[in-house]
């Protein structure tokens, strides 16, 4: 038997029978089904509902990691896709960048309006093919710092439009994308991209440790 509630028809709810209480009247007995019918028709709407709300696992606001491995999951594209989606704003702070496919994402997410900022490795200017894809950053206009302390900017991470950040060992370069062993993290979650964001403007506002480049 199914019972309304809230408009709803729940086909797992059954109107227990009247009990049956020796002394007791009619109008007494009506109302003691009633009561129990209803309660009954309650509980089981409850149920039925979270056994709908939770059929397919309980929610969650995390969505789950994107891991990509290079060569064979071509990492570099999807980060190339990560910032041709990009609307407001793009943080890299990368220890190698060369990879021509992403200069050029970067460099058009800029022209679109896109802040795009970018901190990586003073040792690293003295690579020809990195010192030129600065140089084509720099003269889109968007502004690079290198680090002015003796220790490594060695981080590769991504921070996109405040809703995803990356991590992992891979570098932003050709010989990343195609020949190394590399892994590139994608994280959806706001607490880690939060993170991620103070971490690189905390940097970018460090001027002890980090300067303009040009």
């Amino acid at each position: 038997m199914t019972c309304r509630v809230w408009g709803i028809d729940h086909p797992y709810c059954a109107i227990l029978p009247s009990p049956i209480i020796k002394g007791m009247n009619m109008t007494h007995g009506r109302t003691w089904s009633w009561v129990v019918g209803s309660g009954a028709c309650l509980l089981s709407a409850a149920l039925w509902a979270s056994v709908a709300g939770f059929q397919n696992g309980p929610p969650s606001s995390v969505t789950t990691p994107e891991v990509l491995y290079s060569p064979e999951d071509r990492p570099a594209d999807r980060l190339v896709a990560l910032y041709e989606e990009a609307r407001q704003s793009i943080y890299l702070a990368v220890y190698s960048f060369t990879y021509p496919p992403i200069v050029r994402a970067l460099v058009a997410a800029k022209k679109r309006g896109v802040d795009v900022r970018v901190i990586t490795d003073r040792g690293k200017l003295d690579d020809q093919k990195q010192r030129a894809a600065l140089e084509t950053l720099r003269l889109a206009g968007i502004p690079i710092k290198v680090n002015r302390h003796d220790g490594l900017m060695h981080l590769k991470q991504a921070i996109v439009d405040d809703r995803v950040n990356t991590s992992g060992s891979m570098n932003q370069t050709t010989s990343a994308a195609r020949y190394n062993d590399e892994r590139l993290d994608i994280l959806h979650d706001p607490a880690s991209t939060h993170r991620a964001r103070e971490k690189f403007l905390k940097m970018w506002a460090d001027h002890n440790r980090y300067e303009d480049w040009r």
